[in-house]
């Protein structure tokens, strides 16, 4: 088993999207990015590719390459799944945190959860999101921006 650690975070910004999870989420400001910003999945992707120590998604999805502009990070993390299964791993188990004072996340974990089980091809059950404010507290708890945190456990394919 591996255990590897994922964190991301975007200034939130007018005339963008607010996707986490590969869900657009209704707000006056979204993510600000080279791809779509989803902090949540990238959070997820680094802590996957850090249990591999497979680099990060910096390393594979450089922002400075524009094939990566406007990229749904949902189809990022199915490559991720790929490399990491190549590489003789399976996920064993997920548990994300997004960081945000508003807009109230809650509604749009179950789908968040569903959408990224899918692509990881695992079950639900074994990606857990939750959400959490910091009280008005730093760039979060102001509205600047909004940070994702993640752990991943990975399982040797070989067990």
């Amino acid at each position: 088993m591996r255990i590897g650690m994922g964190y991301d975070v975007h200034k939130l910004g007018p005339d963008r999207d607010l996707i986490l999870g590969g869900v657009k989420i209704p707000y006056e400001l979204g993510l600000i990015g080279h791809s779509d910003a989803d902090c949540l999945v990238h959070a997820v992707m680094d802590s996957i590719l850090g249990a591999a120590a497979m680099g990060d998604i910096g390393q594979h999805f450089p922002d400075t390459d524009p094939a990566y502009k406007g990229a749904d990070s949902l189809a990022l993390m199915a490559h991720v799944k790929e490399m990491v299964r190549a590489a003789g791993w399976r996920i064993g188990n997920i548990d994300a945190t997004i960081i945000a004072q508003r807009p109230k996340m809650a509604p749009y974990i179950p789908e968040m959860r569903r959408l990224m089980a899918e692509v990881l091809e695992i079950d639900v059950d074994r990606i857990n999101v939750k959400a959490t404010t910091e009280e008005g507290l730093g760039f979060t708890g102001e509205g600047l921006g909004i940070a994702c945190q993640s752990i991943a456990l990975l399982e040797s394919q070989e067990v």
